[in-house]
């Protein structure tokens, strides 16, 4: 697969409805052209590919570079398949801010509409959004989680994306199942952003000896645990010669709030590093704390690599490279439209959807 450097600068506001009711209808007849020539499993691998994500985005019209990308073309795509869900065999859930924490009950609606039980995809779905929040901690904030998978629930994809205010850019995190063979051990497809951080990231294959030290951490005494967290700080408040590369800070920990929550590890006593951070209330501060013990009390080390490495069609909504031509993009979704009925796979089983497409014109 390639890989290139992707700069998303964070961008507000949101795309203007005449060009988001055309990027969804485009993006309906391109999903259904994709579904019936390669299968919805190669539309999840395509979703992953992040190069392939932002040529999309130009192609629908969108903007060829702002973090809106991420969240507009998602959006569309999930409008897009919407009540064509089961005979496309692709599913979407999730989405930005408060919709993405639906992704867990839409999941379990697919579940329902197609009798297949899906509850190991929305374990999925959270332990991808813990790994990228807790596991990987960049200094980006995860506003966007959006979850794609087929019918029968062997097949998913991620696409979730992160902020960071203080260097105003936003991180945008591609997975897909079929290379993921462990969650916490480099699970990415790629992660695209351009603007490099001091990382805590036990995601690395050089944090191996460094999890399982924290998971071994976790299942201690709490007394223990506090203990070891407050000879971290007295050495920091002495101003020890600590390494260079510790941007972690105690100040920042409320240790009564840590009592608790290593009460909880302590009694679930987690096998491993990953069933440790599926542990509910387990988030970056926690994780973080357990880095820092493992690190200075046991001298285990964790990676700090940051892992970041790496439109033409229709015109861009902020007039880059040119204003959205409406009348040519209008031709285009009608010229797709008419291919599909016209030609042979709308003859097949395959693709009965096809004839419902009347509905979503008006």
């Amino acid at each position: 697969m390639k890989t290139g450097s992707l700069n998303l600068p964070l961008h507000g506001g949101k795309a203007p409805y005449w060009l988001f009711n055309r990027m969804k209808k485009l993006a309906r007849e391109i999903i259904i052209l994709m579904v019936s020539e390669y299968g919805s499993v190669e539309v999840l691998n395509k979703i992953s590919n992040p190069l392939w994500f932002q040529a999309l985005g130009c192609v629908l019209g969108f903007d060829w570079h702002s973090s809106g990308v991420t969240t507009t073309v998602c959006g569309a795509l999930k409008s897009a398949v919407k009540g064509l869900e089961k005979d496309l065999d692709l599913f979407i859930a999730g989405g930005k801010g408060a919709t993405s924490r639906k992704t867990p009950s839409e999941i379990m609606a697919a579940s329902e509409l197609m009798g297949v039980d899906f509850s190991h995809l929305v374990y999925n779905s959270k332990i991808v959004a813990k790994v990228d929040s807790s596991a990987l901690q960049d200094g980006y904030q995860l506003y966007h989680h959006c979850f794609f998978f087929t019918g029968d629930g062997n097949n998913w994809s991620v696409v979730q994306q992160g902020m960071n205010d203080g260097n105003k850019s936003a991180r945008r995190y591609h997975w897909i199942s079929n290379i993921v063979k462990d969650f916490t051990t480099e699970p990415h497809n790629a992660i695209c952003c351009n603007q490099k951080n001091i990382t805590l990231n036990l995601t690395d294959k050089e944090s191996k000896n460094a999890k399982e030290t924290i998971t071994q951490i976790s299942s201690e005494k709490p007394k223990l645990i506090l203990k070891d967290l407050n000879l971290v700080k007295k050495y920091q408040e002495k101003n020890y010669n600590l390494p260079r590369r510790h941007h972690i800070k105690l100040s920042d920990m409320e240790f009564k709030r840590l009592n608790k929550v290593f009460t909880k590890t302590y009694e679930r006593k987690p096998e491993n590093f990953e069933k440790l951070l599926a542990i509910r209330g387990i988030g970056p501060k926690t994780i973080r704390a357990l880095a820092l013990i493992s690190e200075l009390v046991y001298d285990t080390k964790y990676s700090i690599k940051d892992p970041a490495r790496f439109s033409f069609a229709h015109g861009g909504k902020d007039g880059i490279p040119y204003p959205v031509d409406r009348k040519n993009y209008d031709q285009s979704i009608e010229i797709l439209h008419k291919a599909l009925k016209e030609s042979k796979i709308g003859k097949t089983d395959k693709i009965k959807a096809i004839k419902r497409l009347k509905f979503f014109y008006g």
